[in-house]
């Protein structure tokens, strides 16, 4: 009898809807691009609504002539089209591009969501162009590999704490989470992509603080940073 290899199902999961769980292979790709040496944000607001690519633009709260462009697509394809050729053109030529600041990640599920869709594809977007709030921190993350070697029943209460913060501060209007993976795409080897939003720095700030107690980032985080902070200048059309 001939060998049949085991066809991978790598479809992401949510959880049991209708007596059935929840599939999806569609995923939504986000990338900040930081660019040092802009004066003028508005030029590059006006160059990225020309192109009508779907993306945020903040200013720097570290240096005052830079920016952050976090753009987005369900299509990674999109970022060497027709984003590549708006930073390719006139008015982003004259910027220095950070490669060593920039990220790259993708969302994805932990096969509870019960809206699996909305959790992938909408809820980011919501998090991101929500006017209400401006203030943006961004930054990678690298697991410690001890921490994959863990048994699943201790990794659960580790995340759980973890997790317990996040929505403690998301609950109160705090500060809101973006979490993407990057595994195999981070230029640094990084793990996630994490981004915190909200109307005010302070709580952002503290967020990061409050999650260092936990057991996940005190010992088993082996790297953070650098980290982006800035405040939206300029938002495009949502399209979903």
């Amino acid at each position: 009898m001939a060998f049949m290899p085991e066809v991978l199902d790598i479809r992401e999961r949510g959880a049991v809807k209708d007596g059935q769980p929840q599939l999806a292979d569609q995923r939504l790709w986000m990338q900040i691009s930081i660019f040092r040496g802009c004066k003028n944000p508005q030029a590059a607001t006006q160059a990225l609504e020309k192109a009508g690519v779907e993306a945020v633009l903040y200013e720097s709260l570290a240096d005052p002539a830079e920016i952050g462009v976090l753009s987005m697509s369900e299509d990674p394809e999109t970022f060497l089209g027709a984003l590549r050729v708006v930073f390719r053109g006139p008015v982003f030529a004259e910027f220095e591009y950070r490669p060593d600041a920039s990220m790259i990640g993708r969302t994805y599920s932990l096969g509870h969501e019960p809206d699996l869709q909305d959790w992938l594809l909408a809820k980011p977007r919501r998090t991101v162009f929500n006017p209400d709030w401006p203030w943006a921190v961004w930054y990678p993350l690298r697991r410690a590999g001890g921490f994959n070697a863990l048994p699943s029943e201790e990794q659960v209460p580790i995340l759980r704490e973890h997790g317990k913060i996040g929505h403690a501060f998301g609950e109160s209007d705090l500060a809101h989470d973006v979490r993407l993976a990057c595994f195999g795409v981070d230029r640094n080897d990084n793990d996630f992509v994490i981004g915190l939003v909200g109307k005010d720095l302070y709580p952002l700030s503290r967020c990061v603080q409050d999650m260092r107690k936990t057991r996940q980032t005190s010992q088993f985080i082996q790297n953070m940073g650098p980290f982006f902070v800035g405040r939206v200048v300029w938002r495009s059309k949502k399209r979903h």
